[in-house]
């Protein structure tokens, strides 16, 4: 499980960001200031560094520089409009900034970009004989190159960020709803699993890859 840092004094802000990252596979621990920022980059294995610029305890480009010093990818989180500080982060090495208020969803798929980036994430991911392509966006099934929608290959990326975990039809209606501009409902979301069976696994009657757990949703081990 990939560690992230969250360095941030906002109480509401680091409550949401903790159940949210929780529940995105990711192991938050956050720090409200400076101090406490520089104490758990040197004792624990961090693995992104998502840190405010203003800190009631010192400041964020100091974190900044200590953090990559230590090799660690750093996205700032920055006041609307705060050119100077963001001018200033990517002048200290900082890989990204995202403005306040950001939405979850923007701010997950910059760090998983910036984790590709620097390494610290696989780009190649192997199901049985299906290999995706994280990067470029390429399914293959024993070699070949397969045909899948935007919403098919939405739908394997959500199982693929989720490997290992339940997923209720709740849970992936919420990740898949605006994929392509498609209107996505309880009978369509069927239809779509059927179709991705169909293209990836040996036997769509007997999936192995994406299994059905009666009653509860769906798993890809």
């Amino acid at each position: 499980m990939q560690r992230i840092l969250l360095v941030e004094d906002d109480a509401a802000i680091v409550r949401a960001l903790e159940q949210y990252l929780s529940a995105e596979g990711f192991e938050p621990i956050a720090v409200p200031g400076q101090q406490k920022a520089m104490e758990a980059l040197q004792s624990k294995k961090i693995d992104l560094l998502l840190l405010d610029v203003s800190l009631s305890d010192g400041d964020g480009f100091a974190v900044c520089k200590d953090a990559k010093e230590f090799g660690i990818p750093v996205i700032f989180l920055t006041a609307s409009g705060d050119e100077n500080s963001v001018v200033q982060g990517l002048d200290l090495g900082a890989d990204d900034y995202i403005s306040k208020p950001f939405r979850p969803r923007e701010l997950l798929s910059r760090i998983r970009s910036v984790l590709r980036r620097s390494g610290k994430t696989q780009s190649m991911v192997t199901l049985g004989s299906v290999t995706i392509d994280l990067d470029k966006g390429i399914v293959r099934k024993n070699g070949q190159e397969l045909s899948l929608s935007a919403l098919e290959y939405r739908l394997l990326t959500v199982f693929v960020n989720h490997r290992g975990k339940l997923l209720s039809r709740n849970v992936l209606l919420e990740e898949i709803w605006d994929a392509g501009g498609d209107f996505v409902n309880d009978n369509t979301l069927t239809v779509y699993i059927k179709r991705l069976r169909e293209k990836i696994e040996d036997d769509p009657q007997k999936p192995e890859i994406i299994k059905t757990v009666r009653g509860l949703g769906y798993r890809v081990d």
